[in-house]
Parts: structure tokens; C-alpha cells; sequence
């Protein structure tokens, strides 16, 4: 099962490999990742999602917590939550047409065109993992030029936080 697990950690270098690397010394594949300062700039959020079942994902978050550089750790899936994941997707858009065509997908998937060339539409698109992927499917393989994914973010919603 896929989860995503939110952590705050010292915004200090080479907690990133600490963390990355407990995941690859017990065999654990990380799908995404996602680290940005929080309000606090010596805190850092880390988000990531990863597979297993629940055994294996109190498993990491008992290593996760072991770690000193991590200060607290969230697994997102276990109550409500919002997800988000953002890309930039590049597609030939040379025939009127198929220009059209991706205009009214764009509208229809809420993103927005952000650069438009003579044969080349830059697209960004906001939404869950799953939203992204339908749109790279409604546009077809064979027009995508080049993909850029963020990977995904969370938080909870209501009155649980992730906080100090």
C-alpha cells in the first residue's frame, strides 16, 4: 500500500543522506521525495511516499525516528489528508487542431498553459498523483516532449498538525 509519510527535520547538511540512506540499507525504495524549509528556516519538512504494508511502514518509522536529525514523524495515510503534486509537461502543439485540443483539456484538468511557442505548449498542472497521470494519458504519449513532476506534498486536515 502506498503511503506518505511527513516529517519535520534540522534543516542541517546531510540529513537528507542520513534519512535516504536508512532506506537504502534496509532494502526500502523511496517513490518520491520532497523537502522544503518550514517557517522555522533550522526546520525542514521532508514528505515522501513509499510502499509497503503496515508492518513495514511502522518499521521505517521507527528507523525514521532513531535518526537524530529527524524530529517528527507523520504517516499521512493513516487519517485525512490533503495531497498535492504539481507538473510542468511540455507537448508539440503544431496543428490548430490539436492546439484547441489542448486547451480544452488544460481548462478541463484546471491547469494553465504558461508558454506558448509556434509548436510547443508549456503546461502546468496542479492536482493528486492520479489527476496527473490521467492528464499525461488524455494527452497522449506521443505529443509529450518532456515531463517535470514536483512529487507529492501533504497535509492533514482539521485540527491535526505537524508542528514542534
Amino acid at each position: 500500500m502506498r503511503h506518505i509519510i511527513s516529517m519535520l527535520v534540522e534543516n542541517e547538511s546531510g540529513a537528507l543522506s542520513r534519512i535516504s540512506g536508512m532506506f537504502t540499507a534496509r532494502g526500502y525504495n523511496i517513490e518520491c521525495l520532497t523537502v522544503a524549509p518550514t517557517d522555522d528556516p533550522s526546520i525542514s519538512r521532508l514528505t515522501l511516499v513509499t510502499i509497503g504494508d503496515d508492518q513495514i511502514i511502522e518499521q521505517i518509522i521507527k528507523q525514521l525516528n532513531k535518526l537524530l536529525d529527524v524530529i517528527k514523524v507523520v504517516d499521512m495515510t493513516e487519517g485525512k489528508h490533503i495531497e498535492r503534486e504539481m507538473m510542468l509537461i511540455k507537448v508539440t502543439a503544431g496543428v490548430a487542431e490539436q492546439r484547441e485540443e489542448f486547451k480544452r483539456l488544460t481548462d478541463i484538468f484546471r491547469g494553465r498553459i504558461l508558454d506558448v511557442t509556434e509548436k510547443i505548449y508549456t503546461i502546468e498542472m496542479t492536482g493528486t498523483s492520479d489527476k496527473l497521470d490521467a492528464f499525461i494519458e488524455a494527452i497522449g504519449p506521443s505529443n509529450i516532449l518532456e515531463v517535470v513532476r514536483s512529487g507529492v506534498i501533504g497535509i492533514s486536515r482539521g485540527e491535526r498538525h505537524l508542528r514542534v
